[in-house]
């Protein structure tokens, strides 16, 4: 369920408000357990999902750091390596 919150904070181009509201709609849905709420939930998980993206937004605009801004393109490629290693292990184990 959390997979798609990523590290957002030190990277060129910055976080997007999108990409900050996504990780938000993720961290309420791991919280509250509920991947879609009910009518009687709806409000509150909503309002939930805004008051987190504010902080986390206000987390993202303060923080600072001395290292270079990490390249989205070059980490993404990293990561699409590390799980086409992971999946490789997989499947020499199984067979």
């Amino acid at each position: 369920m959390c997979r798609n919150i990523r590290t957002l904070f030190n990277f060129d181009p910055p976080a997007t408000d999108e990409e900050i509201r996504a990780a938000s709609l993720q961290f309420v849905r791991k919280l509250s357990g509920f991947n879609a709420p009910s009518k009687a939930n709806e409000e509150a998980f909503n309002l939930a999902i805004d008051e987190t993206f504010l902080v986390a937004r206000k987390l993202i605009d303060s923080l600072v750091t001395n290292q270079p801004a990490r390249d989205r393109v070059i980490e993404a490629a990293k990561a699409k390596a590390r799980s086409a290693e992971r999946y490789r292990k997989l499947a020499v184990a199984r067979d």
